[in-house]
């Protein structure tokens, strides 16, 4: 029997965060649940694809872009299940084991979001994100994903955006978006160099405007600034 899991990994210049996020997979490999590796790069000028390549990963590389960098690396995935996680995202210990319990389900499933930094202002942060993913079933990208390929792709898979995506396949779900008993520790790099209350508004900010109908390329634009 194959095992079920295919990870997706969309990266631009991730060489800094990748091996910690890849380290963590060991446990689902050694439990038997990962059968492949995908790594979407967006044109990664760094160290990034050789890292791929000595972790055995699969590799596709187009333009940058999020949302057509998933849909790429889902594209290659043999899977029945997917996991989707960012570059910085780190599994905590015990997520395979979380994981396995859920296989049997025809769910999608998000993870708790942590940060790697300590204070109350990563606490607060992360407490609210935690908080809008049970109350609206909203998790963004860094609280990982683990759903089904049949239900992906039932509902569309992931749009061809530049950002928001996550946000729009969690819309897509519609109620079939639960949270799983495991913490995905992200980085606070952003946050810590931006501010946390400035950085924390502005996503925010982000959600509201493309809840409200803004146009996804518009607001990439704008983030990147």
């Amino acid at each position: 029997m194959r095992a079920p899991i295919s990870v997706v990994i969309p990266t631009l210049d991730a060489a800094w965060h990748l091996p910690a996020c890849l380290g963590a997979l060991g446990e689902g490999l050694n439990d038997g649940l990962i059968r492949e590796l995908i790594i979407s790069d967006g044109g990664s000028g760094d160290a990034t694809l050789a890292l791929a390549e000595a972790a055995g990963a699969e590799v596709v590389v187009g333009p940058p872009s999020r949302g057509a960098q998933l849909r790429r690396g889902v594209a290659m995935a043999q899977g029945d299940w997917l996991l989707i996680l960012h570059a910085d995202t780190v599994l905590m210990p015990g997520w395979a084991a979380a994981a396995a319990r859920i296989l049997g389900t025809a769910e999608a499933w998000h993870f708790r979001l942590a940060f790697d930094a300590t204070g109350p202002a990563p606490r607060m942060v992360a407490g609210w994100a935690n908080l809008r993913s049970r109350a609206m079933g909203l998790p963004y990208g860094d609280q990982g994903l683990l759903i089904p390929r049949a239900l992906y792709d039932e509902v569309g898979g992931y749009p061809d955006i530049p950002l928001m995506e996550d946000v729009a396949l969690a819309r897509a779900l519609d109620g079939r978006l639960h949270g799983l008993d495991a913490v995905a520790m992200t980085s606070a790099e952003k946050y810590q160099r931006q501010g946390w209350l400035r950085r924390g508004g502005r996503n925010l900010t982000t959600l509201a405007r493309y809840l409200a109908g803004a146009d996804p390329e518009g607001l990439a634009r704008g983030y990147r600034r």
